[in-house]
C-alpha cells in the first residue's frame, strides 16, 4: 500500500476514538485488565479475585472487576452528587497523562506528581503553598510582579514551575476531598495512611501483590498498564461528572425553590401593602367625613349657650338687687348709733362748766 492508498484519519473516527469504550467484559479484556504480576509476587488476601495462572501470573477474574467497578462508581457519583470532591491520586509513570488528562476534561482535582507528606494531615501549610501559587500566577498575569533585578524576576518563575508542578491539580481545593481515587497503593501508601487517618473513604485499582483490605471500594485491575489505568480511569470521571450533574440539578432546584417562594413572600407582601393602604384610604375618608360634620355641631352649641348666658344675667340681677337693700338697711341703721353719743355730750358738757360760776359767786361775797 503507498502512502496515496494510506486512509486518511477523518474527525469522525477522532471522536470515536475519544467516545468511553462501554464497561463490559469485552472492554476490559481488550485493555488488559486482567493481568496480574507474576505468581511469587502476589499477596494472599487477593485471591478472592483471582481466576487463575498463566505463564506464572495470576489472572483477575474480570466478573469481579467489573462488579466492583460499577459499585466504586455508584459510590463516587453519590458522593459528588452530594458536594462533595472526589480526588485523583496517580504519581507513577504510567499513570500520571492519564490522571491529569482524564481529571482536566471532568474539572476534577488530581495529583500526578510525588506526594508530598502532609497533603491531607497538615492541610493549613499545604494551602497556604497553595495561596502562594495562586498569587504569583496572579501577579505574573497582571505585570505587577515586584523583582529589582532579572534575577529575582527568574527565581519567582522557578518557584511558580515548582509550586505548579505538586499543586497545579488542587489550585481550587479550599477543604480535604470525600473521598479518593488511587492508582497502585503500594506506591502512594502515604496517601492511603492519612486517607485511614483522617477518615476518608478509598477506590483504589489493587494489583494481585496490593492488600485490597486497605481501602473502602478495591477495583481488582491491572495497575501497570496505561490502557487499563486510562480505561478504568475514564470510567471514574465519567461518574464524577454525572455527580456533578446531579449536583448542579439540585442546586438549580433549590434556587428554583427558593425564587418561587421569595415571589410568593413578595406576593404577600403586595397583598398586605394593597390592604394597609386601602385601610389607610377608609381612615383618611372616615376622617374626612368627621371634619364635614363638625361645622353642624359647632352651629348648634352657640344657642345652647346663649340660652345659659340669658338665664345667667337674671339670677345676677336678682342677687344684685336684694344685695343694695340689705346694704341701704344697714346703712340706715348704722347713723342712728352714731347719734346718740353726740346727745350724751351735750348733756355732760354744761354740768362740768357751771362749776366755776359758782365759785365766782362765793369770791364776790366774800
Amino acid at each position: 500500500m503507498t502512502t496515496a492508498e494510506t486512509p486518511k484519519i477523518t474527525p469522525e473516527n477522532a471522536v470515536e476514538d475519544e467516545t468511553l469504550a462501554p464497561l463490559d467484559l469485552r472492554s476490559l479484556f481488550v485493555a488488559g485488565v486482567h493481568f496480574g504480576h507474576p505468581s511469587k509476587r502476589w499477596n494472599p488476601k487477593m485471591s478472592e479475585y483471582i481466576f487463575g495462572k498463566r505463564s506464572r501470573a495470576h489472572i483477575i477474574d474480570l466478573s469481579k472487576t467489573l462488579t466492583s467497578l460499577n459499585t466504586a462508581k455508584e459510590f463516587i457519583e453519590t458522593i459528588v452528587g452530594q458536594g462533595g470532591e472526589c480526588l485523583l491520586v496517580g504519581t507513577k509513570a504510567q499513570a500520571q497523562s492519564a490522571i491529569k488528562e482524564q481529571a482536566d476534561k471532568v474539572g476534577a482535582m488530581y495529583i500526578n506528581q510525588r506526594w508530598l507528606g502532609g497533603m491531607m494531615t497538615n492541610f493549613q501549610t499545604i494551602q497556604a503553598r497553595i495561596e502562594r501559587l495562586v498569587y504569583l500566577e496572579d501577579a505574573f498575569a497582571k505585570g505587577t510582579v515586584v523583582a529589582q533585578t532579572k534575577r529575582e524576576s527568574l527565581m519567582l518563575a522557578a518557584e511558580v514551575e515548582r509550586l505548579n508542578k505538586f499543586f497545579g491539580g488542587i489550585k481550587e481545593m479550599e477543604k480535604l476531598p470525600q473521598v479518593l481515587f488511587i492508582i497502585d497503593i503500594e506506591k502512594e501508601q502515604i496517601a492511603v495512611a492519612e486517607a485511614k487517618k483522617l477518615g476518608i473513604p478509598i477506590v483504589a485499582i489493587v494489583d494481585t501483590n496490593c492488600d485490597p483490605t486497605q481501602v473502602d471500594y478495591p477495583i481488582p485491575g491491572n495497575d501497570d498498564s496505561v490502557r487499563s489505568i486510562t480505561l478504568i480511569t475514564r470510567h471514574i470521571t465519567e461518574s464524577i461528572a454525572s455527580g456533578k450533574a446531579a449536583a448542579k440539578a439540585v442546586r438549580e432546584e433549590r434556587m428554583a425553590a427558593e425564587a418561587e417562594l421569595e415571589a410568593q413572600e413578595a406576593a404577600a407582601r403586595a397583598t398586605a401593602q394593597a390592604a394597609a393602604a386601602e385601610r389607610a384610604a377608609k381612615e383618611a375618608a372616615d376622617a374626612k367625613k368627621a371634619a364635614a360634620m363638625a361645622p353642624k355641631t359647632e352651629a348648634k352649641a352657640p344657642k345652647a349657650e346663649s340660652k345659659t348666658e340669658a338665664k345667667a344675667p337674671k339670677a345676677e340681677s336678682k342677687t344684685e338687687a336684694k344685695a343694695p337693700k340689705a346694704e341701704s338697711k344697714t346703712e340706715a341703721k348704722a347713723p342712728k348709733a352714731k347719734a346718740k353719743p353726740k346727745v350724751a355730750a351735750k348733756k355732760t358738757g354744761p354740768k362740768k362748766a357751771a362749776k366755776p360760776k359758782t365759785e365766782t359767786k362765793t369770791d364776790d361775797s366774800k
